[in-house]
């Protein structure tokens, strides 16, 4: 009597990754739609009796999931390096790996912070609407001017793999100065970058861009708000490529209309989408991406290799080759 295959639950349709799987003769069950998050109630019936889950960021897989998945379950893959969707604890105690996908991203986001660092400094998105809205005019001295990125004191919170990656491409192309804050010193990641470290306070009073790059965490959550917000200089500018919640976005939206700050730009945001109605989408000072910091063709495909390889780890009791 054959022995029956191991089962899979991918929770968003993306053909390469079905594909690889039944190649390495897995069971597939696979959500059919790309453009949709898995409803709660498939997700809930469908993950029943697998061996694995490979999933999205957009995905909960909290107690609910793992109660409905019983005993066969033993791996967690999710095509993201965050997961903080994921009850890892239980998943612990449950002895449920999980597997994540570190390092691939890194260049994408910090190029992403980037360019939504230009967005902000240079009056970008305000530009574009005022040319399409045909208030162009005949040229003006001092029309559509923003700041230098040369030479600028940038602030980063949060100095792991993306946030150094971003503080390099600051450093070496445009001669910045590099403020650093965090849990602790980094000496090993800020000396080639001759980056400082100091307080948060230190920090944001010091920086022309202040650039986030922290996890999400109980500490972190709401870090940005009312209070620290008053803390920038008022020509500064304010980046997100990490979590939305790191954020209070009522207290971004009052700081960006006070000019306690000249600009943000967002590739995060909470909730998402963000709905269209959101007040911050009507400040011409305020770029909001679609959360597209890994979004180049490269970093998906290696995130998703990623992702296969843990899930099929998992499932065959191997040890994952990049486990949380």
């Amino acid at each position: 009597m054959a022995l029956s295959k191991p089962r899979v639950l991918v929770t968003r349709y993306v053909p390469y990754i079905f594909e690889q799987l039944e190649r390495a003769h897995v069971d597939v069950d696979v959500f059919e739609r790309d453009d949709v998050a898995i409803p709660r109630e498939e997700l809930l019936r469908r993950v029943q009796a697998c061996d694995g889950i490979l999933c999205m960021l957009t995905d909960q897989i909290d107690h609910e999931v793992l109660a409905s998945a019983g005993s066969k379950l033993k791996v967690v893959s999710t095509m993201s390096v965050g997961y903080n969707h994921i009850s890892v604890d239980e998943c612990r105690a449950k002895g449920i790996a999980i597997g994540f996908t570190p390092g691939v991203l890194d260049t994408s986001t910090a190029e992403t912070a980037i360019a939504l660092t230009f967005m902000a400094k240079r009056h970008a998105m305000a530009s574009v609407n005022s040319a399409k809205n045909g208030e162009w005019g005949v040229w003006q001295p001092f029309q559509y001017c923003g700041s230098d990125v040369e030479g600028s004191t940038v602030g980063i919170v949060g100095l792991g793999r993306i946030g150094a990656k971003y503080a390099q491409i600051m450093k070496t192309a445009f001669n910045c100065r590099i403020l650093y804050t965090g849990p602790k010193e980094k000496p090993e990641v800020a000396e080639p970058l001759r980056a400082q470290f100091c307080s948060l306070n230190e920090l944001l009073g010091e920086s022309d861009i202040v650039s986030v790059h922290c996890p999400l965490t109980t500490s972190t959550r709401h870090l940005f708000n009312a209070d620290t917000f008053p803390l920038m200089k008022s020509s500064a500018v304010f980046i997100n490529t990490s979590r939305g919640p790191v954020v209070n976005q009522d207290a971004l939206y009052d700081a960006l209309v006070a000019k306690q700050l000249a600009a943000a730009g967002l590739d995060v945001t909470d909730p998402e989408p963000l709905p269209v109605d959101n007040k911050l989408f009507t400040l011409p000072n305020c770029t909001i991406f679609p959360h597209i910091g890994s979004a180049t063709i490269k970093t998906r495909q290696a995130m998703a290799d990623i992702a296969i390889q843990n899930v099929l780890a998992g499932i065959y009791n191997k040890p994952l080759p990049h486990a949380v």
